[in-house]
């Protein structure tokens, strides 16, 4: 089979590889749709260090081509999405209520770090009874593939920010995350959504995933107009969903004492992140700091595929590209350069 690798560092390529074969609990799924993340750009860059001759990506849906014996979730032919974190399930921390550590630290991020990932022609799943879903028949595949990553961890980052319905929050950066973040924020039952972006396309998607006020950070401080806009008070939860120090920095000036700090950016350059100390009260203002990977599983995959089916939001929107299998190495530089306005591109398998 056809798969897009990691030669090293920085360089990429198509290599030929062995069809995988399932275990007792696995399966073999032929992708129909992939989305390519910043994420794996970090990964190419050296950010969870060197790797040869690994098959980059971890966003798919496809059809079941194959399953273990001891599968009994799925048959072949099924549609399915497969969750970009697929832990074990049987480990400590899983069992912990941590699934996406798996048994170190990130270890559930299987997909693209320590096994191959989804973009090729024929992608192996760990445990597929709990770590994939059966999409539903008015689910297109298109949109399916969104749960599998952007809308998991963009409404983690809500969910994990404890925003009080009717209370106040700012999510800082509207990528693909962040936009999620913001429609995850609105369905938690936010009063007022406060979204920090200076593209003019994503300022817009903002506004139609939720957001009631955009703050432009070409038109000054963040922080300043955020105190402006609530009157000095600050929110109730910030959003963290870029990964830079600087970004974290401004969500825990802008937390009201008692507040949260969610972070869902990948932070991938510097050796820390920094906290500013009297904002936060010299570390004694309550404020507390949440982060997590992506929630995974089938449970979760069927709750977010449920929202697709009862169109509770479209985030195709977010697709500006769409790229042949073939063409993914040009998917792959405009995620890294940002250009044409890009914000996702959408992978055709077939």
């Amino acid at each position: 089979m056809k798969a897009f690798v990691m030669n090293e560092i920085g360089e990429t390529g198509f290599a030929e590889k062995e069809v995988p074969e399932p275990g007792p609990n696995d399966a073999v799924v032929r992708p129909t749709k992939g989305l390519v993340c910043t994420s794996d750009v970090h990964t190419l860059h050296g950010a969870i260090g060197e790797r040869e001759n690994l098959t980059l990506g971890h966003e798919t849906v496809g059809v079941v081509d194959e399953i273990g014996e001891e599968v009994d979730g799925f048959e072949e032919g099924d549609r399915v999405a497969v969750g970009a974190i697929t832990p074990d399930w049987d480990s400590p921390a899983a069992q912990d209520g941590h699934p996406s550590q798996s048994n170190e630290p990130l270890g559930g991020w299987k997909f693209a770090n320590v096994k191959d990932g989804t973009f090729a022609e024929y992608v192996h799943v760990n445990q597929a009874d709990a770590n994939m879903a059966r999409i539903p028949d008015g689910v297109t595949d298109h949109e399916a593939v969104y749960v599998t990553d952007m809308m998991t961890t963009g409404f983690m980052g809500a969910e994990n920010a404890e925003i009080p319905v009717g209370g106040t929050v700012a999510v800082f950066a509207q990528g693909p995350v962040g936009l999620m973040a913001t429609k995850g924020a609105r369905l938690q039952g936010a009063g007022r959504v406060i979204a920090v972006e200076t593209v003019p396309k994503r300022q817009e998607l903002a506004r139609e995933y939720g957001a009631d006020d955009i703050v432009d950070f070409d038109d000054g401080d963040p922080v300043e107009q955020i105190h402006e806009l609530t009157d000095g008070e600050g929110v109730d939860a910030a959003v963290e969903a870029l990964g830079t120090s600087g970004t974290f920095e401004q969500c825990v000036k802008v937390t009201k004492a008692g507040g949260t700090v969610s972070n869902v950016g990948y932070h991938g350059e510097g050796e820390y992140v920094n906290i500013p100390r009297e904002e936060w009260g010299v570390g004694m203002a309550e404020i507390d700091i949440a982060t997590g990977l992506c929630p995974g599983g089938s449970l979760r995959l069927e709750r977010l595929l449920r929202l697709l089916e009862k169109d509770r939001l479209d985030p195709t929107h977010m697709t500006t590209h769409e790229f042949g299998f073939d063409e993914i190495d040009e998917a792959f530089r405009l995620m890294e350069t940002k250009e044409d306005g890009i914000i996702k591109p959408l992978v055709e398998f077939e």
